[in-house]
């Protein structure tokens, strides 16, 4: 009973997280504003790492985890760099 509650919690995990992702992705098509698209983006990268995530558990392969971390990794920055973007128009200085 433990083992298939477990696959079912992780099957429904990968659903919500597929949801998430296209309402994000609706977000970044649609956004109003430039703001809002960024943290469209942003939500995007963060259900993307955690659907890897997922799916890494649910297979149990450790490549999954590695993607995840870059994944992450350039979404912060790639975050961070954005957002300076719109606050001063320019990324290097």
């Amino acid at each position: 009973m433990t083992a298939a509650l477990l696959a079912w919690s992780i099957f429904l995990a990968q659903v919500f997280l597929a949801l998430a992702m296209g309402c994000a992705a609706f977000r970044v098509l649609r956004g109003p504003r430039a703001q809002d698209r960024v943290l469209g983006l942003d939500t995007l990268y963060v259900n993307a790492t955690m659907l890897l995530l997922v799916f890494g558990m649910r297979t149990g392969s450790a490549l999954y985890f590695e993607a995840a971390l870059a994944i992450a990794l350039l979404g912060f920055v790639s975050t961070a760099a954005l957002a300076k973007f719109l606050m001063r128009g320019e990324v290097i200085e």
